[in-house]
């Protein structure tokens, strides 16, 4: 539902919740003196999980989201993965799925390409690493490229063997075995109902309970929760057999003793696809455990390599989410934040329901457009509906429940936080405050710019960004570096220890890869995995800044929207005065050298061509052959 511009919002409110949410959940399990109220937390959990699930490139690896009931993810030590786990494309309605196989089958030349379902399984994805047939490493996801070593916890789980079973198969040197750790809802019923009896918090739901018992410090704690365990997928093998199908490798993980979902199906044609996903949604709650649709792979592992991968997921495969629920409610007030990029975004108070798995206070309204559209009132009873069962939306009012007194709402002409008359250009939706000194940006932009998916500096939160912004000690990310400890310790709170602690966080920060730079900028549209495009190929942000938007473009995974806005903002004398500020500071801007090899090769590249003939034969479809 929220669209790519609405990511700047998003992502300055899950580094707050980030904040908010790791600082109560020490309270509560490791200091046992919680500040708030259970509900308020687990609102809290609940709002930060939509934003991370909806859009995994505002996820951390260490998010507080997935760690609830257990302690910081820190705990465990990092583990790069072989091959990225990456995620999968969403199709919302038979439609977007229809159009996903019409995709795949230009991609291979109008061949016809056999399709693989299974069940997609609300767990958390886990790859289990066998060597000489012995488990010696199980990791998860983290951020597709780097997750978590959680080895001892896993051994606690039942369908994990430590040994592979060689009796009917040879066992590969090496072989990565992809999955899905989940909690079967019997399990989940039996421990919230213990918890009832006892008096304890019970779990929120299977998913949470099942990320939260994986990132227990205490493998036994793990062990008490009874997990459970699907196989999906193969990560790297070594010495293994050669394999022309995906079944083919699910039969293999199979015959090596590791449980694989029965639920799968193979077909020919996507109207039998189609048919079968709408058939297994009306039966979702009929199993053991818990789904939120339906994923779609091509069998032939040859096509797979010709259809190959986008930025962030494969071609070859999609998940069918099944449709959102709905619910009504009160709807008590609207009101309006700012962005740390100035964007006024109009919000739903709610009457808090349960819906689509988890209680929902607030929504989104996206703009003031939308509001207009919708006609929402405070006051009406409204339909929230979790879209892709993840972020709660308001759909609209029953306006056969509408008050009589209940008035239209009207967008203030004026920022909350500032006062600054708010503007909306002509040809946008959205409506910005553009006070360059709007507390709200100004705070947002340091925070995000601290955020673990950014700059990473652990200690400078939400609250720590407040005391410097109001003591005037900084304006904007590049005042960070010139903070000493004499500054912080007169600020209200921060001993000597915490000072010399955020200043020695923000020194390290210095060095940060120049994906994490990039990220930490703030450009409109530009997240990690674009960034991580750009530092690829450019290998330094001179040489990003110094490219054209054509040339920006071109990247894999970056396109004609983020790079246009990429250009613009390094286009804007404010913006090159703060990077050179950044210069100045002495952040790591790539790496000039790996540059200089790269453009070596091209030019090798193109002396090796120079002035030889290419002939082509045969026809070029569309062209005489004097033409091509």
């Amino acid at each position: 539902m929220t669209r790519r511009d609405d990511l700047e919002v998003l992502a300055a409110r899950a580094t707050e919740l980030r904040e908010q949410v790791a600082h109560h959940a020490r309270l509560y399990h490791e200091q046992d003196r919680p500040e708030i109220p259970d509900a308020d937390f687990d609102a809290m959990v609940r709002e930060l999980r939509a934003i991370e699930e909806e859009h995994p490139e505002l996820a951390v690896e260490d998010s507080p989201a997935v760690a609830v009931g257990g302690a910081a993810s820190a705990t465990f030590e990092p583990v790069v993965h072989a091959e990225p786990m990456t995620s999968l494309d969403n199709a919302m309605d038979a439609d977007e799925l229809r159009s996903w196989h019409e995709r795949v089958v230009r991609g291979l030349d109008g061949a016809a390409a056999r399709l693989v379902t299974e069940l997609k399984f609300d767990g958390l994805a886990m790859s289990l690493r066998y060597e000489n047939g012995v488990l010696v490493q199980a990791a998860t996801r983290g951020d597709g490229r780097v997750g978590e070593d959680v080895t001892a916890n896993v051994r606690t789980i039942g369908d994990v063997p430590d040994q592979l079973d060689a009796s009917a198969v040879t066992v590969p040197e090496v072989i990565e075995i992809r999955g899905e750790v989940y909690m079967p809802t019997t399990v989940f019923d039996e421990l919230n109902e213990s918890y009832l009896a006892a008096g304890e918090r019970t779990l929120v739901n299977p998913r949470n309970a099942a990320a939260g018992s994986l990132r227990q410090k205490d493998p036994a704690m793990t062990a008490k929760r009874r997990l459970s365990f699907w196989a999906y997928q193969l990560g790297e093998v070594v010495g293994g057999p050669a394999f022309a199908t995906h079944t083919e490798t699910l039969d293999l993980i199979e015959a090596l003793g590791l449980p694989v979902n029965g639920e799968r199906r193979t077909f020919d044609d996507i109207d039998e696809v189609v048919a079968h996903c709408l058939e297994r949604q009306e039966h979702r709650h009929d199993l053991g455990y818990e789904i939120d649709g339906v994923v779609v792979k091509v069998d032939d592992l040859a096509q797979r390599d010709r259809l190959g991968f986008t930025s962030r997921a494969p071609r070859w495969a999609i998940a069918y989410k099944f449709p959102p629920e709905e619910r009504s409610t009160l709807l008590r007030d609207i009101q309006v934040s700012v962005g740390r990029t100035g964007r006024a975004t109009p919000f739903a108070v709610l009457e808090p329901v349960f819906v689509g798995g988890s209680t929902v206070s607030m929504a989104t309204l996206h703009n003031q457009d939308q509001v207009a559209v919708k006609d929402v009132r405070p006051g009406d009873t409204v339909i929230v509906r979790k879209a892709g069962d993840v972020i709660p939306e308001v759909v609209g009012p029953v306006l056969s429940m509408r008050p009589p007194d209940a008035e239209p709402w009207t967008f203030p002409t004026e920022c909350p936080a500032c006062g600054t008359p708010l503007v909306r250009p002509d040809d946008e939706a959205d409506t910005r405050c553009v006070a360059p000194d709007c507390p709200a940006q100004r705070d947002q932009k340091v925070a995000y710019w601290a955020s673990r998916g950014a700059m990473d500096i652990e200690g400078l939160g939400e609250q720590m960004v407040e005391k410097l912004t109001g003591a005037g000690l900084v304006r904007d990310p590049a005042d960070l570096y010139a903070l000493t400890v004499d500054q912080l310790v007169e600020l209200e709170r921060v001993g000597p220890t915490s000072a010399r602690n955020l200043v020695d966080e923000i020194d390290r920060s210095r060095q940060r890869p120049l994906p994490k730079l990039l990220t930490a900028l703030g450009v409109r549209h530009l997240g990690p995995a674009a960034s991580q495009a750009l530092a690829a190929e450019f290998h330094t942000l001179d040489g990003i800044m110094a490219a054209s938007a054509e040339e920006l473009a071109a990247v894999d995974g970056v396109g004609d929207v983020i790079a246009a806005t990429v250009r613009t903002w390094f286009d804007q004398p404010v913006n090159q005065a703060f990077v050179e500020r950044l210069r100045q500071a002495g952040l790591d801007f790539g790496d000039p050298e790996a540059a200089e090899r790269a453009a070596a090769r091209l030019a090798a590249i193109d002396q090796t061509l120079e002035g030889k003939a290419v002939v082509v034969t045969g026809t070029v479809p569309g062209f005489t052959r004097e033409e091509a």
